[in-house]
């Protein structure tokens, strides 16, 4: 019974919006302790996560597109976050 209940369930989940990998994606680098990336822009379009700002560590910027990566229905992310200096 649980089985069928499930299969109902995912037979109706919507396809993953661009809004919704935006939001996604803001809330693991705000909530991310190395990123701290609140202040980080996020753009998506059509799967496509741009990322754009500046942090201070090399693993900052590393680490935040690790994060838009995992993020469900990501295709691809164009890291253009730059190291302050």
């Amino acid at each position: 019974m649980v089985f069928v209940l499930a299969g109902t369930c995912l037979a109706k989940q919507e396809p993953v919006t661009d809004d919704s990998i935006y939001n996604q994606v803001k809330i693991k680098l705000a909530g991310d302790q190395v990123v701290k990336g609140g202040g980080l822009d996020v753009e998506v379009k059509q799967g496509v996560v741009t990322l754009s700002g500046a942090v201070e560590e090399p693993k900052q910027k590393d680490r935040a597109e690790k994060l838009a990566k995992k993020v469900k229905g990501v295709k691809q992310v164009v890291n253009n976050i730059t190291i302050r200096k």
